[in-house]
């Protein structure tokens, strides 16, 4: 109970400590862009900042545009994997070439502490010579240069630095570099949050209704209620952030945008109302047949595979609609969203069947939501527009699809153990030899192969991230954190915190397999006291409330106390650290050989985390009998982390789920229940007969 107060203390300020962290964030100086000079081979004189996005002109002495010098956090708002801001300094040529790259400020916990900084300056500094304009995928060992190779032990971030750069080259490029026929472009980059009313008034969202009587004449029938409404119409084209965000939200929006190219484009339809505009033919022909786009000569045609359903509006005062759904439109169709054009909707055979009875709705995106090219294009203005590329983390995904297809069939291995508990640990020679190859595969293939090791850091990232601005795509960046984080949470429902401790931790399993080697080498096991062992408990829960209370003030000081995890010295870096973290994780793994998974039981700030929301499970499904703590004790002294109290209850905050007390429970041969149940059925002997 006392534990729940401190950690209940911690929450509350978290919350308290928004404000706090929302004016550290506005509070960040802008990066001084003067350092990009040193990125051209010639002297060069850099213009102040301006524009949208803000870039700086760079010129050589006798005048001549040399390229645009940036900020990545002022033009894209790049943050990192941890969701904490990252800011580089780069400049492209009008070209699309990167003159040079500089990491100026992060807070990245795998380069704060780990990473050597030389091979994360020399990573960005790679970036000499490369050309947005093509694929930015990041190259692996014997393919062709996409781009530099990643920092080792850094993938993600890596990746997260790689995109900050090439998306903001892009920005800017799209800014500075119009082709000749586009003499406006849209806004795609401003950031600002509008109601419905002004939307509404700025002509962002057009409406169209249509009577039920207008109807009618169009189709060549009679209604009896003309007055009411047929189908009320609304449309707007959801491309520019202060349009989309605020019309579908801040999670759908992002969703969206990460599904279309730079250049593509959002459009929003929603109607309520007795006809749909979608009606149900598109589920066969493959096209809405009952709307299409027109703009000038040209008319598309909209694709289910192109649409996305939505429930509801967000924007302050928006309308309840029947039906709302988000088309997105590729550039190579050839809509031009700077240009007018109309929405038309089929009611049905008209009047005579003299054909299709169409209601139109004209659309013009507001001159706010365009950008003007530049009065003097330089000459390198024929520079070819950017190929639209996959979002950062769907191509993340996509190369790791095959270690994504490992662990998804282990998550599915583990829901049937899960699900199927007592079946399993019903063959307890079964069950043994299933944990230890399990076990193995989580150490070999999610540790050393694929270094999925979860860490407290992750929790912190998902603490500070609802505090600070929650966005889907930074957890999308590494797919088998991602997933293992929606097993671990959805587990937690049913089987509490001890299935990611006891199945999926790499290290856990390294100090279990450990400790299983040294009791075969005959290695005497220290068994401490319960009373002692209770008190112990607290240590991880302590350690867990000061990393988060600290993380409030000093995130950098928050992930280096998570250094008390040894995670990324053993797993992520097998080892290949400064000696005093390779001694310290050492020492941890020498602990466990006397005392089973000590750094489990004790230390550990992310199984501390992990027990708090646990407490929620809906369902308790280890048995117990009436003899477990009272006349046997064998569970309690054979327990993995000692979670078991000598009266026979099962701590569900301690316990790793390892169904060891499971096997016990089905084995005649160690279950005192089943003994005497067994003595019980067996006939009494009876006494031989005396001779007559």
């Amino acid at each position: 109970m006392r534990s729940s107060g401190i950690i209940s203390a911690a929450v509350r300020h978290a919350l308290s400590a928004l404000a706090a962290l929302a004016l550290m964030y506005c509070s960040a100086n802008a990066a001084d862009l003067g350092v990009a000079a040193k990125f051209f081979s010639e002297p060069v004189v850099i213009d102040r900042a301006d524009g949208k996005p803000p870039a700086a002109l760079v010129r050589a002495a006798d005048g001549r545009v040399l390229g645009y010098a940036f900020s990545s956090l002022d033009v894209s708002g790049s943050v990192g994997y941890a969701g904490r801001p990252l800011d580089i300094v780069a400049a492209v040529t009008p070209d699309g070439i990167v003159a040079g790259a500089e990491i100026v400020a992060h807070e990245e916990p795998i380069l704060v502490i780990g990473i050597p900084r030389d091979a994360l300056a020399a990573y960005v500094a790679d970036f000499r010579g490369f050309d947005v304009r093509g694929s930015a995928t990041l190259k692996s060992a014997g393919e062709p240069a996409h781009g530099p190779h990643a920092v080792a032990g850094a993938t993600i971030t890596s990746t997260v630095i790689r995109d900050a750069i090439v998306r903001s080259a892009r920005a800017v490029l799209r800014s500075r570099i119009n082709a000749p026929e586009r003499a406006v472009r849209l806004d795609r980059e401003t950031l600002r949050r509008s109601s419905w009313s002004s939307l509404l008034a700025e002509g962002a969202v057009q409406r169209r209704l249509v009577s039920r009587g207008e109807a009618a004449k169009l189709l060549g029938t009679q209604d009896s209620e003309p007055d009411k409404a047929f189908i009320d119409l609304w449309m707007a084209l959801a491309t520019p952030p202060p349009i989309g965000e605020s019309l579908l939200g801040q999670r759908t929006y992002e969703s969206e945008t990460a599904k279309i190219g730079p250049d593509d484009d959002l459009l929003l339809i929603g109607a309520s109302g007795l006809y749909s505009f979608k009606g149900t033919e598109w589920r066969q022909s493959g096209t809405f047949t009952r709307i299409e786009i027109v703009q000038g000569s040209r008319t598309l045609r909209l694709k289910p595979a192109d649409h996305t359903a939505v429930e509801s509006l967000h924007a302050a005062g928006a309308p309840e609609l029947r039906e709302i759904a988000v088309f997105r439109i590729p550039q190579a169709s050839g809509f031009d969203s700077t240009k007018p054009f109309r929405l038309d909707v089929d009611l049905g055979a008209g009047a005579a069947a003299s054909g299709p009875a169409l209601v139109s709705l004209d659309y013009r995106i507001p001159d706010r939501y365009l950008i003007a090219a530049p009065a003097e294009p330089p000459a390198a203005s024929t520079t070819a527009a950017p190929t639209p590329v996959q979002t950062v983390w769907q191509e993340i995904w996509w190369a790791r699809r095959y270690e994504i297809g490992v662990l998804g069939a282990m998550l599915t291995v583990l829901a049937g153990i899960l699900i199927f508990q007592d079946t399993v640990t019903a063959h307890g020679a079964f069950y043994s030899r299933l944990r230890t190859g399990y076990l193995l595969t989580t150490l070999v293939f999610l540790g050393f192969i694929a270094n999925a090791q979860l860490s407290v850091v992750n929790v912190l990232t998902f603490i500070h991230a609802l505090l600070s601005g929650f966005r889907w795509e930074l957890f999308l960046l590494d797919p088998l954190v991602f997933l293992l984080w929606s097993f671990v949470a959805f587990s937690m429902l049913f089987w509490g915190r001890g299935v990611f401790c006891g199945w999926l931790c790499p290290f856990g399993t390294l100090q279990e397999l450990t400790n299983q080697l040294a009791r075969r080498l005959g290695i005497k096991q220290i068994e401490i006291p319960f009373g002692l062992h209770e008190r112990l408990w607290m240590i991880k829960y302590v350690l867990f409330v000061a990393i988060l209370a600290i993380s409030l003030r000093s995130i950098l000081t928050a992930f280096q106390l998570a250094e008390v995890e040894p995670f990324k010295t053993a797993i992520t870096m097998k080892f290949l650290r400064e000696w005093p973290f390779g001694v310290y994780a050492g020492l941890l793994l020498l602990a466990g050989l006397f005392v089973e998974r000590f750094y489990c039981r004790y230390l550990c700030p992310l199984g501390a985390a992990l027990a708090i929301p646990a407490r929620m499970r809906m369902f308790e499904w280890l048995k117990r009998y009436r003899e477990c703590g009272a006349e046997c004790h064998v569970c309690a002294r054979r327990c993995t982390v000692q979670a078991i109290h000598p009266l026979g209850q099962i701590n569900p905050n301690e316990c790793i789920y390892c169904l060891k007390c499971q096997a016990n429970y089905f084995d005649q041969d160690v279950c005192l229940h089943l003994k005497k149940r067994a003595q019980r059925r067996q006939p009494l002997p009876q006494a031989p007969s005396k001779p007559s």
